[in-house]
């Protein structure tokens, strides 16, 4: 299902699907597009202005030129002066209006998003993935991790965690998940956030609402409760609050733009682990069956896991709260 539609204006996203595994790509494309289409309104615009086109005011061209849109109230002043823009030159019959009037949409920013399961983001499509956060461009990536190949059958990832039963792992995997989020933020200028709605939806929303704003690459990895965890899936927002509280995703926002100010870029979002890790682990099929058939083999991983998390913890603790220096050198 694409459960979108638009709003009372008529106005509402515009969905299309790739191969999953070109998620990133297939978005990028649309970037691009997007971006160059700006660029030839604009220059229409500045042509215009520069021509003195009938019509056309000179302070309404200003504002549509300079205007950020970083915001949802930006850019519906934008919507209002391209609206403007066209009734103004709706009669010209000079060649340059006419154009400028069929263009005049591109003015107005674009939000593109890629979507994709864990089994795309850190598996079979993390080369395309990469290259596209790592463009600098103005594209955001939503990571629904599922922690598990859901679509196909559920064989393992490498979002799988520690001791997790899948297929091609039946005896528990034995490695540690892949720290997606990790690998983003080395990058230094991609917006990166990990957020689980169950825990914590004002932390949830503010990392769409910064990802949104943030012109460059994001990236939001979201906690997503799947029915091949083995739980009831009418209960999967208390889920995603105590995988939170077991210390099994630790919630944080990277924001480059705090860099710029000289401050953290790194804030962590959830309290050191309250609950202990055996029962949320224990409160899944996936790792309770282990358990049941290999105790001993389950309870190795037990140990690594609770290891693990708490490694895992102070790492993010640290990095959230080191003196930060803005970058200076000497």
């Amino acid at each position: 299902t694409t459960p979108y539609t638009t709003r009372a204006d008529g106005r509402g996203p515009v969905w299309s699907n790739s191969l999953f595994e070109d998620a990133a790509e297939f978005g990028f494309g649309m970037r691009l597009t997007a971006d160059k289409l700006m660029e030839y309104s604009k220059e229409l615009l500045e042509k215009a202005s520069a021509e003195g086109l009938k019509g056309l005011d000179t302070k309404l061209a200003e504002n549509l030129r300079n205007n950020p849109q970083k915001t949802s109230q930006e850019i519906e002043q934008q919507r209002t002066w391209v609206g403007e823009l066209k009734q103004s030159l709706a009669g010209s019959k000079a060649e340059l209006a006419q154009e400028l009037v069929s263009t005049a949409d591109n003015l107005i920013r674009r939000s593109v998003w890629a979507l994709g399961g864990d089994g795309w983001a850190y598996d079979i499509g993390f080369g395309g993935l990469d290259h596209v956060i790592a463009s600098g461009r103005n594209i955001n990536i939503l990571v629904m991790d599922t922690e598990v190949y859901s679509n196909t059958g559920g064989q393992m990832s490498k979002a799988t965690p520690t001791g997790a039963i899948a297929k091609f792992a039946y005896n528990g995997k034995s490695i540690q998940k892949k720290d997606l989020g990790m690998m983003a933020m080395s990058y230094g200028y991609v917006y990166v956030a990990r957020i689980s709605m169950g825990y914590n939806r004002i932390q949830t929303l503010k990392a769409f609402q910064e990802a949104e704003a943030y012109d460059g690459p994001s990236i939001i990895i979201a906690y997503a409760p799947c029915i091949a965890h083995g739980i009831d899936m009418s209960k999967s927002l208390q889920h995603g609050k105590a995988v939170v509280t077991s210390g099994m995703w630790p919630l944080f926002r990277y924001n480059p733009e705090l860099a710029d100010q000289g401050k953290n870029p790194l804030q962590l979002d959830s309290k050191a682990p309250s609950t202990d890790v055996e029962d949320f682990m224990y409160s899944e099929i996936r790792f309770r069956s282990l358990k049941s058939s290999e105790p001993e083999l389950a309870a190795r991983y037990l140990d690594a896991t609770r290891r693990h998390v708490k490694e895992q913890f102070a790492t993010y603790q640290y990095l959230a709260e080191r003196p930060y220096d803005g970058g200076a050198e000497g």
